[in-house]
């Protein structure tokens, strides 16, 4: 991740002082200055303020916050203030505001809560990011430009109505293409004419499907997934159309806008392209699993082809909008912070710099809380971290991992097997992609995250859990990774459809049968009460979620089933072919099953642990031009042992560690070790 005349790990966050009265700003820049802050993130949610009508511009009050922050030495990622259109816009202009999939119009309130295809609106965002790089462009301190806030929230106006149709006109050029692709035949649902098609909501093809937790389910898969495309295209295209703005008067400064992880409306990979780097918002609930956030860091580095990220936006204490606001336990601001710098970031930034007095993130923690000073909990361990930043320097900067396994993740995948009914309403793409990747953790093995058209040869072993939907041009690659001695895991209900969403015939995983070595019959969806099991390597592990009934055809079974009519079926599959093997998982299974199963892979292709340490201490890599530096982090609340296969000296604390010898790490705390 380059940004413009940064030598260190930049460390700060949004901040908003047009909120406040100017006589707090000066507290603030000492605040500042005491806990070694030193980026700012301006003008996230200012457009009211900037733009009272639509002609006037007023860039006054701006003009003397970026001279108090220059003054004082700060660096500044300038945002543009689209996330929320002024109240005088939405009266104006009401079709500039979003539709909701129940058919509301919606009326003026929250942000992200504009029409995406508004010509109007678009017309507004192009000036108002111009206008702003016009101004701001000859600051040397403006190091990167963030675009519009937190991207969210499909419409379904008469606008994007329309557009869609030319989306789809573009996209298949005739309406038999558009029949064939959703197979409309189905319940009589042919269309005729390009004007006859109505968008997927909740008033036509989409529906709430039960369960504790409602799930949005499809009558045509296909066409609601093509109307996500949609969306996020049409999304992206606001980014596109601001970003453009901004070059046209800062062609060297990068641009970005912060992704959110675990979001599955807009395809992260395809707007990776967009964005000069990749920057993201990590907010996860108290009491998930380390390697959750682990996994979202690591999707955000493979998105963006293996290069280090911005975390951009976290909290330093509380969260407000969880649906219990559990404080971060003493020390875990810091570890978070380093988790993403172990597993790529190169910057640590938080949301917010001064904790807001009203509205709904009053209550959100900040550097500088409600009580003003500098004696609160929260701003001495963030003036402890930010000493500690300036000290690393930029030692790891633009530092890499170098994985031998990588694991595909793929964001349509991720609506179809949302959109899909059956087998199960437990299946959930997301749980099955984490727990083959908690398995890593634990293993304490790199692995990176790529898509269906990334390069797969750089690895020995590549998984692709629950890929339900597949272009038939990934078969071929698997089978030529596979013969060139590389080894594929997969698992039940995979390679069953087309990007239409439409089955594959000839038997699951049809294309990938002749790789695997099966053909997978029918699935049992394990009901609430019941189970199945299996041995494999003379340990027992249990079954759940469904169970694929299997036939061999080549493959060598290297478990089967215990019980039900189904009894002796195989299970876990092993098919050789040319110089590698393919391996199918059918069915979901406990944690130890993982970690044994990958061991045994990885150990078989020459994978090695980083470390040894318990799976509570997460370990990770990464390299520049600078040397190699290894991270380990304790999540437990007790001191913690971990041996690495080399000497280190702890950069933070400037010991040295011979190789092999025992190294103590405390309660929360952390390791970065550079190799010596």
């Amino acid at each position: 991740m380059k940004l413009l005349g940064v030598n260190k790990m930049l460390f700060g966050g949004d901040y908003n002082p047009e909120q406040w009265p100017e006589e707090v700003w000066d507290e603030d820049m000492k605040l500042f200055e005491e806990a070694h802050v030193d980026v700012v993130t301006l003008d996230v949610s200012s457009w009211a303020a900037l733009q009272p009508s639509d002609d006037v511009y007023n860039f006054e009050k701006l003009d003397r916050i970026m001279k108090m922050v220059t003054d004082h030495g700060l660096k500044v990622v300038m945002a543009t203030p689209t996330a929320a259109e002024p109240a005088w816009m939405a009266k104006k202009y009401p079709e500039t505001l979003k539709t909701e999939a129940g058919g509301t119009r919606r009326h003026f309130g929250g942000r992200q809560n504009m029409c995406p295809n508004s010509p109007i609106l678009r017309k507004f965002y192009a000036a108002m990011a111009g206008k702003l790089a016009q101004r701001y462009k000859d600051y040397d301190n403006l190091v990167a430009w963030h675009v519009s806030n937190e991207y969210c929230g499909y419409c379904y106006c008469d606008t994007c109505t329309k557009k869609f149709r030319e989306w789809l006109k573009v996209r298949y050029k005739s309406l038999d293409a558009v029949n064939k692709a959703w197979n409309t035949s189905f319940w009589g649902h042919t269309y005729y004419d390009f004007d006859e098609i109505v968008l997927p909501d909740l008033l036509s093809e989409e529906f709430h499907f039960g369960g504790e937790e409602w799930q949005v389910k499809s009558n045509f898969q296909g066409m609601s997934i093509d109307y996500r495309r949609f969306m996020s295209e049409s999304f992206l295209e606001c980014f596109d159309i601001e970003k453009a703005a901004i070059k046209k008067y800062m062609p060297d400064t990068p641009v970005t806008t912060n992704f959110m992880g675990g979001f599955e409306q807009f395809d992260y990979k395809e707007w990776a392209k967009h964005v000069d780097f990749v920057a993201w918002d990590n907010y996860p609930k108290f009491g998930s699993p380390e390697s959750d956030t682990s996994f979202w860091h690591d999707l955000m580095r493979g998105i963006g082809g293996g290069e280090s990220f911005s975390l951009i936006e976290q909290t330093p204490g509380v969260s407000n909008w969880h649906p219990y606001c559990a404080l971060k336990r003493p020390g875990v601001m810091r570890l978070w912070s380093y988790q993403a710098v172990a597993h790529g970031a190169d910057t640590v930034m938080f949301f917010q710099m001064r904790r807001s007095i009203g509205a709904c993130e009053k209550s959100h923690s900040a550097l500088i809380d409600h009580a003003g000073t500098d004696e609160t909990r929260v701003f001495r361990e963030m003036k402890e971290l930010g000493a500690e930043l300036v000290k690393l320097g930029d030692a790891t900067l633009g530092a890499v991992a170098k994985a031998k396994a990588a694991i595909v993740f793929d964001f349509e995948n991720w609506w179809a097997t949302e959109l899909s009914a059956g087998p199960s309403v437990d299946l959930n793409y997301l749980d099955e992609i984490h727990t083959w990747y908690k398995g890593f953790s634990d293993l304490h093995i790199p692995v990176d995250i790529i898509g269906t058209a990334d390069d797969m040869s750089q690895y020995k072993v590549v998984l692709a859990p629950m890929l339900y939907m597949s272009e038939e041009g990934f078969a071929s690659k698997l089978e030529a990774f596979v013969k060139a001695g590389g080894n594929f895991v997969t698992s039940y209900f995979s390679g069953i459809a087309d990007r239409n969403d439409r089955i594959y015939l000839g038997g699951y995983p049809a294309p990938w049968r002749d790789i695997l070595g099966i053909w997978v019959e029918e699935s049992d969806a394990l009901v609430p009460g019941s189970s199945n099991s299996f041995v494999y390597e003379g340990k027992r592990h249990e079954c759940s979620i469904v169970c694929d009934l299997m036939h061999l055809e080549g493959a060598k079974a290297l478990a089967v089933y215990e019980s039900d009519f189904y009894k002796g079926m195989p299970v876990v599959t092993g098919n050789k072919s040319g110089d590698g093997e393919a391996y199918y998982v059918g069915t979901r299974s406990d944690r130890k099953f993982y970690v044994d199963f990958l061991g045994e892979i990885c150990a078989k292709n020459g994978i090695t642990k980083l470390a040894d340490a318990p799976d509570c201490v997460e370990v990770t890599e990464r390299s520049n031009e600078k040397g190699s530096f290894v991270f380990a982090l304790n999540n437990s609340d007790e001191e913690q042992k971990v041996v690495l296969p080399y000497a280190v000296r702890d950069l933070l604390s400037d010991k040295t560690h011979d190789s092999t010898v025992e190294i103590t790490i405390g309660a929360k705390d952390v390791l970065i070790g550079k190799k010596i």
